[in-house]
């Protein structure tokens, strides 16, 4: 892990406890000095590591009290299609309005997680991962459950579904600049309490990835087509007749 933030990787060991029933569902997680001395690592790197984990929907932060493994289990669920574009869409709308409603509510722990995510993009460490926690501290920064509970829905799609994930692969790793640009613009906007400059510069962000995702098929649609015509040409072609 050479080039993975610390946090990270205390997030996976964690997630490992979970899932292997060390930590059962509705347990109340040992307290940050624990992590400290199991891990060697700071307070602040666990604080990170309990954010993300939270963001995720792994645990739940009870002030007072303490961090929770969540009980709630996602039903499951006939399976739809959904392609890029619908996913995209679906996702500009929800995290638009998201974005917006944050603003007014956001906490200056929540900005300040979001500037460490925009940190990691503008290093180019654990871009994926922390594009995940940007948008999904944004979702819970609304305070609204069945709004974070819909974007965790969406996102679940977005790293679990094969075509998805390779239709944003062909375009996630193009622009690295300007999806740190735009990154930054929403929390510039965030931390200026402005909702409709936050839904914008939301809706900007996926205005381009929606046409990134039109550019990327319409290039595959064209190899194809060549492909076809070469295959087409090969199959139909004099040249043997003529050269003989």
């Amino acid at each position: 892990m050479k080039n993975k933030r610390m946090f990270w990787s205390i997030v996976e060991k964690i997630e490992a406890r979970i899932d292997s029933g060390e930590f059962p569902l509705g347990s109340r997680l040992p307290p940050e000095r624990e992590f400290v001395e199991c891990y060697n690592v700071s307070r602040p790197t666990i604080r990170e590591a309990i954010i993300a984990l939270e963001v995720r929907g792994r645990v739940e932060v009870k002030t007072g009290s303490g961090v929770y493994v969540l009980t709630h289990k996602e039903e499951e669920e006939p399976e739809v299609t959904i392609s890029a574009f619908e996913l995209t869409q679906a996702r500009a709308l929800f995290e638009g309005e998201a974005a917006a409603l944050a603003a007014l509510s956001i906490t200056d722990d929540q900005l300040s997680a979001l500037e460490k995510t925009v940190e990691q993009i503008a290093q180019g460490k654990d871009v994926e991962e922390a594009d995940e926690t940007f948008h999904l501290i944004i979702a819970k920064a609304t305070k609204n459950k069945a709004i974070l509970k819909a974007i965790l829905g969406l996102w679940k799609i977005r790293t679990t579904r094969s075509d998805v994930i390779q239709a944003y692969d062909d375009i996630c790793s193009q622009n690295h600049e300007k999806t740190l640009q735009e990154h930054s613009e929403i929390l510039e906007a965030l931390k200026e309490r402005d909702t409709n400059k936050a839904r914008a510069a939301m809706h900007k962000h996926f205005q381009r990835l929606i046409n990134a995702l039109f550019d990327a098929s319409e290039a595959k649609a064209l190899e194809k087509i060549e492909q076809q015509t070469t295959q087409t040409r090969g199959l139909y072609s004099l040249d043997h007749v003529i050269n003989q």
